[in-house]
């Protein structure tokens, strides 16, 4: 006879489904997100939802924080199964996704966190961190330059950033990550991009 699926398993998969379908939308419709819908796309009752999140704050601040741990933790992932110039590039890719989602949620993240909150402060290091190893990583291979760091990625990305505000964002944020990736190959060892004689 089949054991019964303990209760918290099923509670970890309904949080997780929760969170996952807070994000979408979250990105979608900002503040004004239906808990209900959100209910009813993860499969689970309001109460359900409740119990996990007793208000939309905090089931706001849980997805934000979920969203930046899944993008940190994919760093690992696709530096395991890439090559290094590709995995950043996905990496990269994956974090203009989460800025847009990002976006919904900042309305709801200001209203409840101050900008210097130890949360923010938390995953920001996390993030920097996922991309300054995706980055040494690709250096270390020759496939990037090794002058450019953390910081001058981030931002040479928030031109990439403001592109996802914009209707049909996706496609001109793909052209704007290749050009950036085409300026850290440029000069690198082995990515054949040299310096003009």
């Amino acid at each position: 006879m089949t054991k019964p699926r303990a209760p918290r398993q099923d509670a970890a998969r309904n949080r997780e489904k929760l969170l996952t379908a807070a994000i979408d939308a979250f990105s979608q419709h900002g503040l004004d997100a239906s808990l209900e819908a959100i209910a009813r796309d993860a499969g689970v009752g309001i109460g359900t939802l409740y119990r996990h999140f007793p208000t939309r704050e905090a089931l706001a601040i849980a997805a934000y924080q979920h969203e930046v741990e899944q993008l940190c933790a994919k760093a690992q992932e696709l530096k395991a199964t890439l090559p290094p110039d590709e995995a950043l590039r996905e990496w990269m890719s994956r974090f203009v996704g989460y800025v847009a989602a990002k976006r919904g949620l900042a309305p709801i993240l200001r209203t409840v966190l101050a900008p210097d909150a130890d949360l923010f402060t938390d995953l920001r290091a996390l993030i920097h961190g996922a991309l300054g190893d995706l980055l040494h990583h690709a250096a270390q291979t020759g496939v990037i330059r090794d002058d450019i760091g953390v910081e001058d990625v981030m931002h040479a990305m928030s031109g990439v950033w403001l592109a996802s505000a914009e209707p049909h964002w996706h496609d001109q944020a793909e052209r704007l990550l290749d050009l950036l990736m085409d300026g850290l190959r440029y000069r690198a060892p082995g990515s054949g991009y040299t310096r003009d004689p």
